[in-house]
């Protein structure tokens, strides 16, 4: 996984489960729609001065990490594939006890 990913976190009682730049109340689709309409790296640290490259990285990161299309087939996803982004942020995996009763 990419390390830049422990920089989001989904807590759902932190801004409704949205994924934010961990420790914030940033919303990544906050940041991803800021770089979409034209904003550098540089204007939205100069807007939000807390927040380093790394995290507007992290943003990125989560996006991309987000939309991939692993599979055409939702049956043929692994059972990591199906996981919620809480979960795969959280660190779930094949080997966790809790896994079982998703």
């Amino acid at each position: 996984m990419n390390p830049l990913l422990q920089r989001i976190s989904v807590d759902p009682n932190v801004c409704f489960g949205k994924p934010c730049i961990r420790g914030t109340r940033i919303w990544v689709s906050l940041i991803l729609d800021f770089l979409a309409s034209g904003m550098s790296v540089e204007e939205i640290i100069g807007e939000y001065t807390y927040l380093t490259e790394e995290d507007i990285r992290a943003c990125m990161a989560y996006g991309a990490e987000m939309s991939r299309e692993r599979y055409a087939d939702s049956e043929a996803k692994p059972d990591w594939a199906k996981l919620t982004a809480e979960q795969f942020l959280a660190g779930y995996s094949e080997h966790d006890a809790a896994y079982d009763q998703l």
